[in-house]
């Protein structure tokens, strides 16, 4: 679960950001306005940063800007303004990107997790205690290992780091057997119910997550 720091002034966008989030597996820290925000990040460890422009005292770029001389942590702009200096002037002090309210829900986490993929390519995914280990190439529910061959585990790797996004039979063939692979489809229907019957033995409901799309093939969704 990857954590986020919510920095605004007011307490009313803080909680609705945190309720937007909540659902698509962020752990949220609320920051009202710089001074507290910077405490936290100085004892807390964060994965991102949704930073507000408009702020009292101390406004989002100068925030912004002393975060960048001591920490490389990705930050967000959020903001109610569009003109386009202010977007070049936030990217210019060290944000990596910046959205402007009122925002789509869905463009917001699809923003954030775009980001979190580009600075910290996935070496682990967990989706409610199920863990994905590419460095230890391991799956696990509950420190629990699921024994799977290779070809099992880099299948549900390529699923788990890609939520939502329908890959055919073809595509899976070429990501884990490889372009020249003679493999057929009924090869990855077969590794397919093996991954399942695996992670359902231990306890995992994994029908919840790893869903068939009729005629075109699989996809991952993290509810």
């Amino acid at each position: 679960m990857n954590k986020v720091l919510l920095i605004d002034d007011e307490k009313r966008m803080l909680d609705l950001l945190a309720l937007y989030l909540k659902p698509h597996h962020y752990q949220c820290q609320k920051a009202l306005g710089a001074k507290e925000a910077l405490y936290y990040i100085k004892v807390e460890k964060f994965d991102v940063i949704l930073l507000d422009i408009m702020m009292p005292k101390m406004n989002g770029w100068e925030l912004c800007k002393e975060i960048r001389r001591f920490s490389e942590v990705p930050i967000i702009m959020v903001t109610a303004r569009e003109q386009k200096e202010d977007i070049v002037k936030g990217l210019r002090l060290g944000a990596d990107d910046y959205i402007t309210k009122p925002f789509n829900e869905e463009e917001l986490v699809a923003r954030m997790d775009a980001l979190l993929r580009r600075i910290k390519p996935a070496t682990q995914i967990e989706v409610n205690g199920l863990l994905w280990n590419d460095d230890r190439f391991e799956l696990s529910y509950k420190n629990e290992t699921i024994k799977l061959t290779p070809k099992e585990f880099s299948m549900i790797g390529v699923l788990m780091k890609n939520p939502e996004r329908v890959f055919s039979r073809e595509q899976l063939i070429d990501l884990v057997w490889g372009f020249n692979s003679e493999t057929e489809g009924r090869t990855v229907d077969s590794h397919v119910r093996n991954v399942r019957e695996k992670i359902r033995q231990v306890g995992f409901p994994i029908d919840e997550y790893f869903k068939t799309v009729w005629g075109i093939g699989y996809k991952w969704i993290n509810r």
